[in-house]
């Protein structure tokens, strides 16, 4: 492979990372959300957890068709209790929407990726609908 087509493998590769949900840990937190410019969905989940699991392909297609728009983050609850604590995260699936480091909205469940949306749309100033 040339040079070229490495480098425009890394490219895609950093785009697609760039739409994909992200993981991240009590030392990245304050970087990945805190001082994002998006508006960020985070999921506190735990992967023993069935609807956490079964949110996970929607969070996914979310994340890829709002890239750009809003980024979807998750913390492992069993790695991260801290953080859990910190947000009051007492059940989960649990979300919180963060605009501007503040936390903007917050629900708990699994849920179609519809009801996302439409939760989302507020922080993203129209319809996320596609």
């Amino acid at each position: 492979m040339s040079y070229t087509g490495a480098n425009a493998n890394h490219q895609q590769q950093m785009k697609e990372e760039l739409m994909s949900v992200r993981s991240t840990t009590t030392s990245t937190f304050q970087t990945d959300v805190l001082q994002n410019d998006l508006p960020v969905l985070v999921d506190f989940w735990a992967p023993w957890c069935p609807p956490c699991r079964a949110v996970g392909p929607v969070l996914d297609q979310l994340a890829k068709e709002q890239a750009g728009k809003v980024d979807v983050i998750k913390v492992n609850v069993d790695e991260n209790p801290e953080l859990a604590q910190k947000y009051g995260v007492t059940s989960i699936p649990a979300f919180r929407v963060f605009n501007n480091g503040d936390v903007a909205g917050s629900f708990v469940g699994a849920m179609p990726k519809e009801a996302f949306e439409d939760r989302l749309a507020p922080y993203l100033g129209s319809a996320v609908r596609n």
